[in-house]
């Protein structure tokens, strides 16, 4: 959290969150740069999950479902589902 400024954008990827669609998760991104907020920062949680500090902090809690995945492979799908909202907010095709 001491690498955090308070002018970032927090998502905390959470089992609890929303379980936003591509398309919904392509259009918050889009309205959250849209309104000047460019510094997105994306928090995994280890296999306890994430902090209370953390949580409280966060903009927004996201979920990828209910299942566990190993940190590096969370990292890659949440880097496929940043570039695929780019896609979509670029209208350009996608694999669906």
């Amino acid at each position: 959290m001491a690498k955090v400024s308070d002018s970032e954008f927090l998502f905390a990827l959470a089992i609890e969150g929303k379980n936003p669609s591509s398309e919904a998760f392509a259009k918050q991104i889009d309205q959250l740069t849209t309104q000047g907020k460019s510094k997105l920062t994306f928090v995994i949680g280890g296999s306890l999950g994430l902090s209370t500090e953390v949580l409280q902090r966060s903009n927004a809690q996201i979920s990828f479902g209910k299942m566990t995945y190993p940190h590096q492979l969370m990292r890659l799908i949440l880097i496929e589902q940043i570039y695929r909202a780019f896609r979509i907010n670029r209208g350009e095709p996608y694999h669906k």
